[in-house]
C-alpha cells in the first residue's frame, strides 16, 4: 500500500494503538514542494515533490526514571508501523533515563481538522508569478543585465497525536524567493529576497527594477581599506544577526555560564539593559504573514528542545522588550533548573523599534557610510561575547551627502549582534525580509533596517 493511501490522522492512531511504551508522542508530517529555477534570463527547470516522515518517539519508565526513544523513518507505510514503533521502544529500552523526563502535555484542545487530508501545493501556486517572471526576462535582457536565481513553495501539515490524548494538526505553507542580477561580465552582482506564502504578493519586475539600479550604483568602482564605517544594515541582514542571536539565547547555557547571556557571578542576564533604543524582539505564532505551529513539534531533545513538551501551547512571546532582555529560550526542564519562565522556541522573529523610516530614506540622511546588501557565511568566533564573523556580498555600496556614488569592495566583518543592538543609533520600520544566511532554516522575519556607527569591517574581501 502507498504512503498516500494511508491517511495521516489514522496512521498516527494505528501507531498510538501499536504502542506497548508507558508514553508515546506520534509526529506526521506531510509535505510537497513545488519550485522554479533560472539561469541567464531563462527558465532552467521546474518540479514538484511530495514525502512524509513518520516520528515515533517512545518513553519507557524505569526504577532511575524515564528514558526515551526516537526513531524517524520516511515514505511510512501501514506494513512498516509496527517495526518503527518497536524500534523507538528498543532504543528508549536502551538509553539511560532522559534528563529532560516529565509527563506528557495534557489538556490542549484537538485541532479541528486533525482528520482532514494535509494540505498540498501544486506549480499552480506559480499561476500569477511565472507569467510576470518571464516578462521580467524580456526586461532584463533589453536592460543588458542577467537573472538567476529560484522560487520554492513547501507546504507542510504537521500531525501530532499523543497517548496522553493530543490530537493537533498545522499547516504551515513556506515560500522564498531569490533572485541575482548580473552584469554580462559577471563582475558586477546584486541580490533581493523575498519571503512570502503563497507568491501572490512578490513582484519580480519591481525586484529587478531595484537589482538594475544597484548595478547602475557599481558602474563606478571605489576601493576602501578594513576599519570601522558608519553603516546601514539592510533588514535581510539584520534578521540573519538576530536570528542567530535568539539560536544562542538558551536559558540552561546562560545560566550556567557560558554564553553572552551569563551573568558575571552567576545566574543570567535577564533584565539588563541591551540597548537604548526602544527594541522589542519578539515572536508571535499568529503574527500576520508570519503565522506558524501554535503548539511545540519537538522531532528530538537537545539544546532548548524536549520531546516531552510536543503539543504544548505557545504565546506571543518577548525576548527583548524596551531594550531589556526578559526572556532567554527555555523547555519546562530548563525552566525547573533556572528558575525562569519557560519560553520555547517559535519559528517567527520580529524586531519592533518604532522607527518608521525606509532604507531609502536612511540613506539620504547619511552623510558618509556603507550601505549593504546582505551577510554571506556567518560563523560564530566566541560564545563568551557572541562574536560572529562573516562577509558581505552582492553589493556594498558607498553613501556621501545622501546619495549612493558608487560601489565598493566587499569586507569580512567582526561583530556581535548583542553588542550591535546596544551600539545601534538608529532603526527604521519593521517589514517582512527574508534572511540570506539563515533562509533554509528559518524564514518568518520582520526586521527594520540599522545604523550602526562604526561596523567592524575587519579585513577586505575580493568576492563577488
Amino acid at each position: 500500500m502507498s504512503p498516500a493511501a494511508v491517511k495521516p490522522h489514522e496512521i498516527v492512531e494505528r501507531a498510538l494503538e501499536l504502542s506497548r511504551a508507558d508514553g508515546c508522542v506520534v509526529i506526521a508530517d506531510e509535505q510537497s514542494t513545488a519550485n522554479l529555477r533560472w539561469a541567464g534570463n531563462a527558465l532552467t527547470t521546474n518540479g514538484v515533490t511530495r514525502g512524509r516522515t513518520l516520528t515515533v518517539i517512545a518513553t519507557v519508565d524505569g526504577a532511575s526514571g524515564t528514558a526515551s526513544g526516537v526513531v524517524s523513518r520516511s515514505a511510512v507505510t501501514a506494513d512498516d508501523l509496527e517495526p518503527l514503533v518497536r524500534a523507538a521502544e528498543q532504543a528508549a529500552r536502551d538509553a539511560g533515563p532522559a534528563e529532560d523526563a516529565g509527563p506528557l502535555v495534557t489538556g490542549v484542545t484537538e485541532s479541528p481538522d486533525f482528520t482532514s487530508a494535509p494540505a498540498e501545493t501544486s506549480s499552480s501556486v506559480f499561476g500569477t508569478f511565472a507569467p510576470r517572471l518571464g516578462e521580467t526576462f524580456a526586461r532584463a535582457r533589453a536592460a543588458g543585465h542577467e537573472l538567476y536565481g529560484f522560487a520554492n513553495h513547501m507546504l507542510t501539515s504537521t500531525y501530532v497525536g499523543t497517548s496522553a490524548g493530543l490530537r493537533l494538526r498545522h499547516d504551515q505553507p513556506t515560500g522564498t524567493l531569490e533572485l541575482n542580477a548580473k552584469s554580462p561580465d559577471r563582475t558586477k552582482s546584486a541580490w533581493a529576497g523575498r519571503a512570502t506564502r503563497d507568491f501572490t504578493d512578490v513582484d519580480p519586475a519591481k525586484l529587478d527594477a531595484e537589482l538594475a539600479q544597484r548595478l547602475r550604483w557599481a558602474e563606478r568602482q571605489v576601493e576602501l581599506p578594513a576599519g570601522r564605517y558608519e553603516t546601514l544594515l539592510p533588514p535581510s541582514a539584520v534578521a540573519d544577526l538576530m536570528i542567530y542571536m535568539t539560536w544562542s539565547a538558551s536559558a540552561r547555557d546562560a545560566h550556567e555560564g557560558r554564553t553572552v547571556f551569563s551573568k558575571p557571578g552567576g545566574g543570567t542576564k535577564v533584565g539588563s539593559k541591551l540597548s537604548s533604543l526602544p527594541m522589542t524582539l519578539r515572536s508571535d505564532p499568529g503574527a500576520a504573514g508570519l503565522e506558524c505551529a501554535p503548539f511545540v513539534v519537538a522531532h528530538a531533545s537537545g539544546g532548548e528542545s524536549s520531546v516531552f513538551d510536543n503539543g504544548l501551547p505557545l504565546a506571543a512571546t518577548d525576548w527583548v522588550r524596551d531594550g531589556a532582555l526578559v526572556n532567554l529560550l527555555s523547555t519546562r526542564f530548563t525552566a525547573g533548573l533556572t528558575g525562569l519562565p519557560v519560553a520555547p522556541e517559535i519559528d517567527n522573529l520580529i524586531l519592533d523599534a518604532e522607527g518608521t523610516k525606509s532604507l531609502e530614506e536612511m540613506v539620504a540622511e547619511t552623510e558618509r557610510g556603507l550601505l549593504l546588501t546582505c551577510l554571506w557565511y556567518i560563523r560564530e568566533v566566541d560564545p563568551a561575547t557572541l562574536l560572529l564573523t562573516g562577509l558581505t556580498r552582492d553589493g556594498v555600496y558607498l553613501v556621501e551627502n545622501g546619495e549612493v556614488t558608487g560601489a565598493v569592495n566587499n569586507f569580512r566583518f567582526n561583530e556581535s549582534p548583542v553588542d550591535l543592538l546596544g551600539r545601534a543609533t538608529e532603526a527604521g520600520r519593521t517589514e517582512i525580509t527574508l534572511p540570506r544566511e539563515w533562509s533554509d532554516w528559518f524564514t518568518r522575519s520582520a526586521m527594520p533596517a540599522l545604523r550602526v556607527p562604526d561596523f567592524n569591517m575587519s579585513s577586505v574581501s575580493r568576492g563577488v
